[in-house]
């Protein structure tokens, strides 16, 4: 695997990053397409979109926005079916945390869904919501990691 770490500057990067998401979340997960794209999928000042390539083919994609002071908030953290258990999840988030860091923020929040939890924790999050609760019909939980 040579993944290569691409911050998203172009239409047609975003564009490859909304199509990986709508894969996973709209056509495997179910969620509806008008809740997984919103005022965040764009190219702006208040967020920033990662994507990874594999030999040039587009694999995941995630987003950072900022949350709080001091705190990134990773979104739409996707991998493609076909190469998913392979370690771009892990490249993925190591590179939107390299991210935050670089924009002097001091901690990272995540609504995991409860099934990629033990994913999360492996990556140093802990869990901070009371209870599970439910996005998009998928029951989440909420977790911090201090950068």
């Amino acid at each position: 695997m040579a993944a290569e770490i691409v911050r998203v500057t172009t239409e047609e990067q975003l564009r490859w990053g909304l199509d990986i998401r709508m894969k996973v979340f709209v056509e495997e997960q179910k969620v509806p397409a008008e809740e997984e794209i919103d005022e965040y999928d764009v190219i702006g000042d208040n967020v920033h979109h990662i994507l990874l390539l594999d030999e040039g083919i587009p694999v995941a994609a995630g987003r950072l926005i900022y949350y709080k002071a001091g705190t990134a908030k990773m979104q739409r953290i996707a991998v493609h079916k076909d190469y998913r258990s392979k370690g771009y999840g892990r490249i993925l988030l190591l590179a939107l945390e390299e991210l935050a860091r670089e924009l002097g923020l001091e901690a990272s929040i995540l609504d995991a869904q409860c099934q990629a939890e033990n994913f999360y924790s492996k990556l140093g999050y802990k869990v901070i919501s009371a209870e599970p609760f439910y996005d998009a019909g998928i029951l989440h939980v909420r977790m911090e990691k201090s950068l």
